[in-house]
Parts: structure tokens; C-alpha cells; sequence
């Protein structure tokens, strides 16, 4: 018996003990007890704890929860079965949470006590107060967050009016938040990317026309106007059929706005006796402000704001940095001025010459300062540490705001500080004072476009620059948006009444001769950047000349290291040398970059003070570098593949990545530097180099936004080969043209390059165009509908693969042998080949490329009509293709996608996956759109759609008309109806 009791003692302990509640009710209606998933029991149950759960913790009558059960007929022993389900529920969420009064029940939610629908609320009112604040990035991670506490249907299986209610309550409310988002999709840009969520909503919720404003307006900002005006012709003729009415205004005054083109509707929408008896004087010794000031409103604002802070903190310190002629003295007089009545007792100010030979000293500067606040010489003693101890004594109770210009580094300011409250001191140096303790950094960086044109408009004169803008804003790029450079050449063209703008623009569009041309009077850019390279140490000065030879937009630790030779560590001590005297930015962490003028100086130092031996030596280690790091790359990507066996090799290594996420990572963070290489090296003894380091990175002409600059250095490469009469190089510089051209669906010019591969291949010999021309031009040829062509050539290939022992090779050419099997309608071979390409892969453990595989098998699985295990296939390589980040391959696939759910008899799904392959944004060029938006038009047109499906189909037609293309005659056929009509 004892033991009995204290078993029921035990029991009733744990009863009591406080337990963590989790409940769900946005999806099916769940709990979790102490993080452990409980039993809710019958639908009955679950419709009991979803009416407690969503009365906010109010007590609910017998008969109330009877009614929201079983409505006005319960069954006769409701009020029984309702207190067995209230007992069940209590027994496994605990007596704590579940309780009886008044003769009803309730939920009590505690601190430690979770509902989805309560925690998605507090994620709605956080978002419409980021949304208020204009904080739009954030308001739209936290309505995701909020939409993402749906889990399926709401109160999903849950029976009775009550749940009923409130599925359609929460149902509504979860759309609301939709529009929410996706308005706020709108205005941050994603204009694409929410076409295809919108097309799919609008499917689901035909009559819900904000879902249809929403659409027209992605589609208008994304280039597809008649689309937009289509989603309008096909609401106003469902809501006259559905329900008799006409669109509401918004969405009439929207598609009149579309129809006028309206401009802003297509963009997405900052005095007491001092000691010692001297007088004190009040010094007023700013220098004036320059008129025609301009922009850096951010700049102005935030160190006006720091200059405030001295009312209430000892001493207020900002520190300007940049480069010369940014603008750091324009900028600090200008604000200083501004902030002129909250120092009543005066403004300081000096140039400390910082940049020159003949630094200012401290203590020349404070005898300087001590006259100007009164003190007579004879007052003023020796020595630096005299002097700034009765400098602060003098500022000590005053408010003195100290301007110390062109300053050469924290010890030579800190003696001039006032360090007393209410006193602040403005600096401006080259130098970024990162130990001055306690100074606000600012960097100041070139002026914006806009600001650029304004300070040259003001200068020069409207009427001029309004002649001639294009001109203009040519000047104020060469200038590279400096400041100074900007007022020189204003004021050249100013002083020169029969200059035209565009004269001075081809006069500065020549850069070997930029600097000289950027001088008026005693104003030069090229002698601000001599003042600062004069000062470098010899290693600096090194970095500094070397650096500039490297075309691209900046350049990483290691590839700084490759070019000067150099460890990374010591390279990086080096490079942030130069970043802290501004001749060199930093453009994010372990990455730096040249101003564009400052740049042109130091490759005049580079050619003036530099070898040509030493020059090319240092870019021949940079191509080295990045060739074996790419190789690496390749091999990673493509392991299996021998193509990475038969690139140059290199007589300095490049990185070693871990693992693919790390490869591609540095592959597409470096795309610019990459490609510029290429291009800086085709030609000389680095040709056949840049030739096979735009082999390595070929999956950069996929990238869409990279796809174009890899054109450009194909283009290069192979006109260099070419004048060079070397082969070799020749035929692997039009292999890569061939794929640049293949990718944005140029398919003639494509085959032309592949077949000139081919030829120079008979005479040297290279494998690597031997193998993949024929593989390219076997894909040119589904293409082009040219299959028997394309059945010879890929087996031609196959052959060359198997010859170099390249089973990766193979396989890929036996998928697309596969896809010309399919057009010819050998569905079983079609079928069989791909999975020959499966199996090879699957072999050799390469699951990355097995997704190419996939790709094709699905295709054939589709042509067969077994469109589950096609949807399977395509689903699997899709997920591969986005975690490889390949959109190319990932738009394609959604494409496959589209078509074999469109032969399922799903058009909803259909649209969706065509809406996902637009929104990569014309990865593919042009002939693929076409493609995508034929497959649309069919989605749209089985869902009622016809004005929009008419509209994609006429955008189509339009593309293959003008690529001459034969799926113009499919289009057509189409359109016929219209055509006729």
C-alpha cells in the first residue's frame, strides 16, 4: 500500500511539473509535449483542441464546443462524447493545459507554450512595422517566415463547422500575406522570379484579382508587356462570365498604365577669460566652401550627426579617408560650415601637408592654433607637450570645432585634438586612421554617376551638357567619377568656348594619354597620385606598379601573391599597406581594386620604372595561377573526364579546394578576373594558356550572367590563334566559340565553329577538339532537327571518346545520341542509350554528372508516355543541376519539366515549371525562350487562359521568325485561329 501511494504521490508530481506545449494547427492539427509528438486522437478530438487552441485562451461552453463539432444536429450523447475527448486531450497534453470552468474547457497558453498561428502573427506585425520603416528586405524575409508556418491545409482532415469557418478564415489570411510578399517581391526587383508563383496563384484563385494586378505588373517589369495586357483581357471576360462584373479600377488603371508605357510603373520602388590672463579670440579660420558643392548627402548627414555627439561626449572625432581628389577636403569644409552654430567659439584650421615631403609638425601647428585662440608669443612656450597641454586648457570649457586637412597619420594628429567636451575635430588624410581611439572612420569613395553629372553640369552649364549628354556622361566615366579629375575637366572644356564635350571625350577615351589630359592651371590628377606613390617604401612601390598590370576589376590574396611573386600573408601585409594610404581600395574581405585613374598612373610607373621582362613575368605567373587553380576546378566538376589531362600545364601552382561548393564558389567570384585574363593573355607565349583557361571554366559561358564577357574572350582568343597561325590553339579557341554560341541557342553559327574545330583537329591531332566538336555538333543538330546528321556525328564522337580512354566523354555522348533516337521515334533505343550514359556515371560514382544522364533518360521516358518515371528522373536532376549552380541546366529541365507534366494532362504544373525557366532571365538566348514560351502558351491555354497563352505564343513567334527558325511553323499552326480570324 505504501508503495501504491507513493507511486500515486510520483504521478501527481509529474502532473503538476511545468511542460514546453507546441501546437499546430496550420496544416493538421498536432502537438508536441516537451519537444516529443503526442496523439491528438480522432478527427472528433482534433476539431475539439483546434476550437480551444484558436480561442486565444477563452473559456469555450459545452454547448459552444458542441455546436462547433457537429453543428445545429449533434449526435444524442454529444455532450458525453465531448467530455471523453476533453479527458483523452488532458491525459496527454497535461492537466496544466487543458481546463475545466464554468461548466466549459480551455487552452491555456503559457510563456513556454507555442501556436503556429500565434507565432505567425507576431511575425506578420514585426513585418508590417519593417514594411512601415521602409525596411522592405526584411518585412519580406519575415512574411516568408510567417507563410512558412503552413504546413499543407489548414486544419487539414478536421470535421465540423467551426474548422470549416476557420479554414476559410486562415485560408484567406495566408493569401493576404501571400499578396503581402509578393507585393514587396515588386518592389525589391524580383520581378521574374514571382512570375511564376503569381501564374500558379492566379490558376488556384482565378476571381482573385490583386493576384492578378500582381502578375500583370511582374510581367510588364519583365519585358513582357503583351503578356500583362493578355492576364487583363483574360480577367475581365472571367469575371463578366463567373459573376457579371467588370475588373476592379486598380486593375483598369493598371492596364491603361501599361498600355501608355508608363515609365515609372517599370521601375521596382537617404565667453569667460581663459588662464593665464590671455584673451580669448573666437578663430573663424574655415576655409570658404566651394559653391557648386555636390551630392555626398549620406556623408554629410552622418558626420553632421557625429559632430552633434560633442555636445554630450568628450570630444567628437570623424576621419575622412580616400584617395586624392576624392573629394575629402570639399566634403569636410562643406560640413564644417554647416555645423558652424553649434561651435560658437570658434573653428580651427590647418593643412597639414601630409601627402607632400614636408609634413606639418605638431608643434608648428599648435603655436599656430595658440596665436589664433589669443595667446600672444611671449605666452606660447617650447616644446610640443607645453604647448598641447595649454592648447586644452584654452578649449576647456568651450565648444571649438578643429579641422585638421591632408593629415599624414594618427601621430601626427593626436597632440592637435582638443579632448575636452563639447570640442570635436574633423580629419581628412589618405590614410585610414584605424588607431585613432575613439575616431568615427569614414571612407570616402568616387561619386555616384548621377552626383558626377551634376557637379560637371554646374561647372560647365546646363545648355552645353544638355547638347550633348551621352558626351558628358563619357567624361565623367573616363574620369572614373573623381571629383577632381571631374572639376578639370569641366574647366578645361569651360575655358575653351569652341570645344564641343565630345571633343574632350575622344580625347580622354585615349587612356595612355587620360592623366595628361586631366591638368588645368595648377590642378593635375596625375601630380595628387605622385604625391602619395613619393612616399612609398621600395616593396609597396613594387606592389603598387605590378598590380595595376592586371586587367579585371580587382584581384584576390592569392592571385596578388601568384602575380608579385610573393607568400599570400606577406602579399596581404603589403595590399593593406596600400589600402591604408588609399592608393589601393579594398573591395570586400581578402579582395582589392584600383580607382580607374589611380590605376592608369601605376601602370605608368609600371612601364617607366618596370622591365618588360619583369612585366610579362608577373602576368605570366598571374595565368599560371589561374589556370591551375581552374584545372583543379574542371577535375573537380568533371571528375573522370581526361580533357582536364590534356590542358597546359603550369609552372606555378594555383589553389586546392576541399570540395566542389569551395571550387565553384571561387570560380564565379572570380569570373571577371578569369575572363579578363584570357583576354589580357591571348596572344604571345601564353596564347595556347588563355586558350585552355577558357577551356577549364566553360561552365561560365552557362552562367547567363557571365555567358556574354565569354563570348567576348572566345572571340578574342581565336582571332589571336588565328593571326598567330597556330592550330593547336585555333582549333580549341573555336571549340570554345562553339559552345559560347551553342548555349545562346546560335546553332548555325555554332556548327560553323565546330566544323572548323574539326579540320584543324585532322592536321594537329588534339584530342580535345577531335572528341568534343562532333559531341557539339551532334547537339547542334537535335536542334536543328537534323537527325540523321546529328546520329553520325555523335557516333563519331563516341568513337573519338572511346580512342582517348574518356568514358565521361562517352557517356555524354550516348545521352545525346539518346535525344536523337527519341526524334526519330526509336523510343526504345532512345530509352536504352541514356541509360548506357546512366550506368557509365553511376559506375564511376559521378553523381553530379549523372544528372545530365537523368536529364536525357527523362526526356526519352517522356517520349515513351512513362511520364511518372520521366517526371522522377527530370525532378532528381533538377536538384542536382541547382546545387551545382548550373542555371542553364536547371532552366532546360524545368522546361522538360513543363512539357512532360503538359502530356500528363497537369497545365497548372506545366506553367509553373515554364514560368521557372523564364525567370532565369534568358539564360540560353533567345531560341530557348521561344521554346519555353510555346510550352507556356499550350499550359495556359488548357487553363482557360487564351489571351495570354495567344500573347506568349506571338512573342515566340516573333523570336523564331527573326532567327529563322523552323518551330515558327508549330507557332503559326497555333496562332492559326487568330490568323484567320
Amino acid at each position: 500500500m505504501d508503495g501504491e501511494g507513493h507511486t500515486g504521490r510520483e504521478r501527481q508530481q509529474s502532473d503538476n511539473r511545468h511542460h514546453r506545449l507546441r501546437f499546430a494547427v496550420l496544416g493538421p492539427v498536432r502537438a508536441w509535449r516537451d519537444g516529443e509528438a503526442v496523439g491528438v486522437g480522432s478527427p472528433q478530438q482534433r476539431a475539439l483542441l483546434a476550437a480551444l487552441l484558436l480561442r486565444g485562451g477563452q473559456t469555450a461552453t459545452a454547448q459552444e464546443l458542441v455546436g462547433a463539432l457537429w453543428g445545429e444536429e449533434p449526435p444524442q450523447r454529444a455532450l458525453a462524447a465531448l467530455r471523453t475527448y476533453a479527458s483523452r486531450l488532458r491525459k496527454v497534453l497535461g492537466s496544466e493545459a487543458l481546463i475545466s470552468e464554468s461548466g466549459g474547457y480551455a487552452i491555456r497558453l503559457g510563456p513556454d507554450t507555442e501556436l503556429d498561428v500565434d507565432a505567425a502573427g507576431a511575425c506578420v506585425a514585426e513585418a508590417e512595422k519593417a514594411a512601415a520603416e521602409g525596411d522592405h528586405h526584411r518585412a519580406r524575409g519575415l512574411y516568408d517566415a510567417a507563410l512558412a508556418r503552413w504546413d499543407g491545409e489548414t486544419l487539414a482532415s478536421v470535421p465540423g463547422p467551426y474548422a470549416e469557418n476557420q479554414r476559410t478564415r486562415l485560408e484567406e489570411w495566408r493569401l493576404s500575406l501571400l499578396e503581402h510578399r509578393l507585393d514587396l517581391d515588386l518592389r525589391l526587383g524580383f520581378h521574374a522570379e514571382a512570375v511564376g508563383e503569381l501564374t500558379a496563384l492566379t490558376v488556384e484563385h482565378p476571381l482573385r484579382e490583386r493576384l492578378r494586378e500582381l502578375l500583370m505588373l511582374a510581367l510588364y517589369r519583365s519585358g513582357r508587356q503583351a503578356e500583362a495586357l493578355a492576364v487583363y483581357a483574360d480577367t475581365r471576360r472571367l469575371l463578366a462570365e463567373e459573376l457579371g462584373v467588370d475588373p476592379r479600377p486598380e486593375l483598369a488603371e493598371l492596364q491603361q498604365r501599361i498600355l501608355q508605357a508608363d515609365e515609372e510603373l517599370a521601375r521596382p520602388a537617404e565667453e569667460s577669460a581663459p588662464q593665464g590672463g590671455v584673451t580669448f579670440v573666437r578663430p573663424a579660420q574655415l576655409p570658404a566652401t566651394v559653391p557648386d558643392f555636390t551630392g555626398r548627402a549620406a556623408f554629410v548627414t552622418e558626420l553632421g550627426d557625429q559632430l552633434v555627439t560633442a555636445e554630450s561626449r568628450i570630444m567628437a572625432v570623424s576621419a575622412v579617408a580616400g584617395i586624392g581628389g576624392v573629394g575629402k577636403t570639399t566634403l569636410a569644409i562643406h560640413v564644417a560650415h554647416a555645423a558652424r552654430d553649434r561651435f560658437p567659439d570658434g573653428q580651427l584650421y590647418v593643412d597639414l601637408q601630409g601627402a607632400g615631403r614636408s609634413p606639418a609638425e605638431p608643434e608648428t601647428v599648435l603655436g599656430a592654433f595658440l596665436r589664433a585662440l589669443g595667446t600672444p608669443d611671449s605666452a606660447i612656450p617650447e616644446g610640443l607637450e607645453e604647448r598641447a597641454a595649454l592648447y586644452r586648457s584654452l578649449l576647456a570649457g568651450r565648444r571649438i570645432l578643429t579641422l585638421l586637412d591632408n593629415a599624414r597619420d594618427a601621430a601626427q594628429v593626436r597632440p592637435l585634438l582638443p579632448g575636452t567636451e563639447g570640442c570635436a575635430a574633423l580629419i581628412t588624410s589618405r590614410v585610414r586612421m584605424v588607431d585613432l581611439a575613439g575616431a568615427h572612420l569614414v571612407d570616402l569613395d568616387v561619386m555616384s554617376p548621377e552626383e558626377a553629372m551634376t557637379l560637371f553640369t554646374k561647372i560647365l552649364g546646363e545648355e552645353r551638357v544638355h547638347a550633348e549628354r551621352e558626351a558628358a556622361m563619357d567624361v565623367v566615366a573616363a574620369c572614373g567619377f573623381l571629383p577632381l579629375a571631374i572639376r578639370i575637366a569641366a574647366s578645361r572644356l569651360a575655358a575653351r568656348r569652341t570645344w564641343t564635350v565630345s571633343v574632350l571625350a575622344r580625347k580622354l577615351a585615349d587612356e595612355r594619354r587620360r592623366l595628361d589630359e586631366l591638368q588645368a592651371g595648377d590642378q593635375a590628377v596625375k601630380a595628387t597620385f605622385e604625391l602619395g606613390y613619393g612616399q612609398l617604401e621600395p616593396g609597396q612601390a613594387r606592389a603598387f606598379r605590378l598590380l595595376s598590370l592586371a586587367d579585371g576589376p580587382d584581384i584576390s590574396v592569392h592571385a596578388a601573391a601568384a602575380l608579385l611573386d610573393r607568400p599570400p600573408e606577406e602579399t596581404e601585409d603589403l595590399l593593406e599597406s596600400l589600402v591604408d594610404i588609399s592608393l589601393l581600395e579594398s573591395a570586400a574581405p581578402g579582395r582589392y581594386r584600383f580607382h580607374d585613374l589611380v590605376r592608369l598612373y601605376a601602370r605608368t610607373c609600371a612601364e617607366r620604372d618596370e622591365s618588360p621582362t619583369v612585366r610579362e613575368a608577373a602576368l605570366s605567373r598571374l595565368l599560371d595561377f589561374h589556370l591551375a587553380t581552374a584545372t583543379g576546378v574542371f577535375a573537380l566538376e568533371r571528375p573522370g573526364d581526361r580533357t582536364a589531362e590534356h590542358l597546359a600545364a603550369t609552372e606555378h601552382p594555383g589553389l586546392v579546394f576541399a570540395d566542389r561548393a569551395a571550387a565553384l564558389d571561387w570560380l564565379f567570384a572570380e569570373a571577371d578576373c578569369l575572363l579578363a585574363c584570357v583576354e589580357q593573355s591571348a596572344g604571345g607565349a601564353t596564347l595556347r594558356r588563355a586558350t585552355d583557361l577558357l577551356l577549364a571554366t566553360r561552365d561560365l559561358a552557362e552562367s547567363g550572367v557571365n555567358s556574354p564577357r565569354y563570348e567576348r574572350a572566345a572571340l578574342a582568343v581565336c582571332e589571336a590563334a588565328r593571326a598567330a597561325g597556330d592550330a593547336w590553339a585555333e582549333g580549341r579557341a573555336r571549340l570554345n566559340l562553339t559552345h559560347a554560341y551553342s548555349v545562346s541557342g546560335r546553332f548555325e553559327q555554332a556548327d560553323q565553329e565546330a566544323q572548323r574545330a574539326m579540320v584543324l583537329a585532322l592536321t594537329t591531332g588534339d584530342p580535345v577538339p577531335s572528341c568534343h566538336a562532333p559531341n557539339e555538333r551532334g547537339i547542334i543538330a537535335i536542334y536543328r532537327n537534323r537527325q540523321e546528321k546529328g546520329d553520325a556525328l555523335l557516333n563519331q564522337a563516341i568513337a573519338a571518346f572511346r580512342a582517348d580512354g574518356n568514358r565521361v566523354g562517352e557517356a555524354s555522348a550516348l545521352c545525346n545520341l539518346s535525344r536523337i533516337h527519341l526524334a526519330l521515334g526509336r523510343k526504345a533505343s532512345a530509352i536504352k542509350l541514356a541509360e548506357q550514359g546512366v550506368g557509365i556515371y553511376t559506375e564511376m560514382g559521378l553523381n553530379r554528372r549523372l544528372a545530365n544522364a537523368r536529364y536525357a533518360l527523362g526526356m526519352a521516358l517522356t517520349g515513351a508516355g512513362r511520364t511518372a518515371e520521366a517526371l522522377d528522373q527530370l525532378a532528381r536532376a533538377l536538384t542536382a543541376f541547382h546545387e551545382s549552380r548550373q542555371p542553364l541546366w536547371e532552366g532546360v529541365t524545368h522546361f522538360r519539366l513543363a512539357e512532360a507534366h503538359l502530356q500528363a494532362g497537369r497545365p497548372a504544373q506545366a506553367a509553373t515549371h515554364a514560368e521557372q525557366a523564364l525567370a532565369l532571365r534568358g539564360i540560353g538566348g533567345e531560341w530557348r525562350r521561344g521554346t519555353v514560351l510555346t510550352v507556356l502558351g499550350r499550359a495556359l491555354d488548357a487553363l482557360g487562359q487564351t489571351d495570354r497563352a495567344r500573347a506568349c505564343w506571338q512573342d515566340a513567334l516573333k523570336i523564331f521568325d527573326a532567327l529563322e527558325s523552323p518551330e515558327a511553323v508549330e507557332v503559326r499552326e497555333l496562332l492559326s485561329p487568330v490568323i484567320a480570324a
